[in-house]
C-alpha cells in the first residue's frame, strides 16, 4: 500500500511529455524499469530520448549495448536530428565478449561470487562513470549467454542489487524474443511499461503503450496511443473527461437563421452535442458550417474537423453559400483541419481537438463525420467509449460540438446509421431527402433535445447563395420522412389531395 506524504516522490522525466502525464511526472528516481515490446516498437527510440533528457539536466548518462553498435546507435540519433554528445556509450557485442564457461555466468551477489565477463564490463562501467540513468540494451543478449531461467534470474537480481547502491534510474530494454511471457523478469522490475504496435489492412501502423506496473506512484491505466516520427515517440495519453473542465456560462447559441433558431427552441445550449444524422446531400455538414459561421461573426473561434470532404471543396461551398471562411486559430476565425482516418489514431485525434479547445479557445467543434471517425478505431467496439469520453470533455468546456453522420440509403425507411451514437448526443437534428412535384426537395426535424424545448414540426430547407433556409412547417404533407409524402386538402384533416383517376 502507497504512503501518503507531503513531500513529493523525485522523478526523472522521460523527455516524453506525453509520457510523463501518464507517469504522473516521470520514472521515480533510482529503480530498475523493464521496457518490452518487439522488435521495431520503438524501444530503442524511447530510451534514447530518456537519456537526451537526463543530458538536459546535467546528469551522467549511460547507454550500454549488446545488440546495436556504437554507429547504429548514432544514425538512429542522427535520423531523429540528435546529437548523443554527452551520453557514455559502451558497446558489449558478442563478439567482443569473453565467455568462459557455466561458472563464468553464474551470479548470486556481486560481492559472493565473481560476475560473468559480461556482466562484469558493464557494472565497472557503472562504477566507474557513476551515472544517474543507465539504459541497457538489450535483456535477450543476456538471457542468450546465461543459458538458463535460473541464472538469467540470478544476473538480473545481482544487477539490480548493484545498481540500486549508485542510486541511479535504469531502463532494461527486452525484445520478447524470449519464450512466453517473462513474468519473472516482470517481478523483478519496479515498473514494466508495454509498447504494442498492430498493423492494418491498410493505412499506418497503429502504435499503443500501457503501464503494466509501477511501484510507489500511482499512473494513467489503460492504453495510449502514440507514435514515432521525426523528433522521436509522441504520447497521446488516454482521455479521461473528468480530469478536464472549465467553467462557462449555460447560454442558447443561435445560428444565425431565425426559422433554424425557431425550430431548435431558440438556439443549442452551450456545453451540448447535437447529433445531425441523414443520407449523403442532405445538407448536415451546410447546416454545422452554418453554425461555425455564426460564432466567427460573433466573434469566437470555430474548429472544423473533416474526415471526408477536402478543405479547397469546403471552401468553395461555403463561398457559394455566401458564409466565406476565414480561416485560422484566431478568434473570428475558422480552422479547418482536413483529418485522414488511415494515418491518425483516435488517441492522436483527441490530442488535436484538445488543442483547437485549450489553444485555441474553440467555442463551437465540428466533426464531420462519424463514418470517418469509425475508420480511424482499429477495433469498432471501442468506437462507443472512445466517442463518449471526446464529447464529454468538450461539453465540459462549454463547447458547442456537432456530430455528423452520414446514414447509408437515399429515401425511405432502408437508411442505416454505421453505429447508434444517438443515445450520447444532447439534441438530434433529422435530416431527410423527400419527393415532391417532380423534384427532390430537403426536410429537417428536430427529434430529441435534452437541455429544453423544440418544435415537433418538420420544415423544409434549402440553400441558396444568401445561406440557409427553412420554410413553414409542412403541414399539408403527410409521409415527409418515408420520403415520398401525400398532399392533403386544405382544411381536410388528413384526407389526402386527389390525384390523377383518383380525381374523377
Amino acid at each position: 500500500m502507497q504512503e501518503h506524504s507531503e513531500t513529493p516522490i523525485p522523478r526523472a522525466a522521460t523527455g516524453i511529455e506525453g509520457l510523463d502525464l501518464v507517469l504522473h511526472g516521470g520514472l521515480v528516481d533510482g529503480r530498475i524499469y523493464l521496457l518490452e515490446g518487439n522488435p521495431g516498437a520503438g524501444k530503442t527510440t524511447l530510451a534514447l530520448q530518456y537519456l537526451l533528457e537526463g543530458v538536459r539536466h546535467g546528469e551522467r548518462c549511460l547507454y550500454i549495448t549488446l545488440s546495436e553498435t556504437r554507429h547504429e546507435l548514432i544514425d538512429n540519433a542522427r535520423s531523429h536530428g540528435w546529437s548523443l554528445d554527452g551520453i557514455e556509450i559502451l558497446e558489449l557485442l558478442a563478439d567482443n565478449m569473453q565467455v568462459d564457461g557455466e561458472g563464468e555466468l553464474t551470479m548470486y551477489h556481486p560481492s559472493e561470487v565473481e560476475l560473468g565477463a559480461t556482466t562484469r564490463r558493464a557494472l565497472a562501467k557503472v562504477e566507474e562513470l557513476k551515472p544517474r540513468r543507465v539504459v541497457l540494451d538489450s535483456l535477450s543478449e543476456l538471457r542468450l549467454l546465461a543459458q538458463s531461467s535460473l541464472r538469467y534470474r540470478r544476473q538480473i537480481l545481482g544487477i539490480k542489487q548493484f545498481l540500486g547502491a549508485y542510486s541511479c534510474s535504469v531502463l532494461l530494454l527486452d525484445d520478447r524474443t524470449g519464450e512466453g511471457s517473462d513474468m519473472q523478469l516482470q517481478s523483478i522490475a519496479h515498473g514494466v511499461i508495454s509498447l504494442d504496435s498492430q498493423t492494418p489492412a491498410y493505412g499506418r501502423t497503429l502504435r499503443q503503450l500501457r503501464v503494466v506496473k509501477f511501484r510507489g506512484s500511482d499512473f494513467r491505466s489503460g492504453v495510449h496511443d502514440f507514435i514515432i516520427g521525426k523528433g522521436g515517440i509522441t504520447v497521446f495519453p488516454r482521455l479521461s473527461a473528468a480530469e478536464h473542465g472549465a467553467s462557462f456560462t449555460r447560454e442558447k447559441v443561435p445560428s444565425g437563421v431565425p426559422s433554424l433558431d425557431a425550430l431548435m427552441g431558440g438556439g443549442i445550449d452551450r456545453g451540448t452535442t447535437t447529433l445531425l444524422v441523414g443520407p449523403p446531400g442532405s445538407g448536415k455538414s451546410t447546416i454545422a458550417l452554418q453554425y461555425a459561421h455564426a460564432a466567427t461573426l460573433r466573434g469566437d473561434h470555430a474548429a472544423i474537423f473533416s474526415f471526408e470532404e477536402a478543405q479547397a471543396i469546403l471552401f468553395d461551398r461555403a463561398r457559394g453559400l455566401g458564409m466565406p471562411v476565414n480561416e485560422g486559430p484566431g478568434p473570428g476565425q475558422i480552422a479547418v483541419r482536413q483529418i485522414d482516418p488511415a494515418e491518425i489514431s483516435p488517441g492522436e485525434f483527441a490530442q488535436r481537438v484538445r488543442h483547437a479547445v485549450e489553444s485555441d479557445q474553440a467555442r463551437v467543434v465540428v466533426i464531420d463525420s462519424l463514418n470517418g471517425y469509425l475508420n480511424a478505431l482499429p477495433e469498432d467496439k471501442f468506437l462507443t467509449a472512445q466517442l463518449h469520453e471526446l464529447l464529454a470533455y468538450l461539453n465540459n468546456h462549454g463547447v458547442v460540438t456537432f456530430l455528423v453522420a452520414a446514414q447509408s440509403g437515399m429515401l425511405g425507411p432502408a437508411m442505416r446509421s454505421p453505429i447508434d451514437a444517438s443515445y450520447l448526443a444532447d439534441s438530434v437534428v433529422v435530416l431527410r431527402m423527400y419527393e415532391h412535384d417532380g423534384s427532390v426537395r430537403k426536410a429537417i426535424s428536430v427529434v430529441k433535445k435534452r437541455s429544453g424545448r423544440h418544435e415537433d414540426s418538420i420544415r423544409r430547407m434549402w440553400f441558396d447563395s444568401d445561406g440557409v433556409h427553412l420554410s413553414e412547417p409542412l403541414m399539408h404533407l403527410r409521409g415527409v420522412l418515408t420520403g415520398v409524402p401525400t398532399e392533403l386538402q386544405p382544411g381536410s384533416g388528413d384526407k389526402p389531395v386527389p390525384r390523377g383517376l383518383d380525381a374523377l
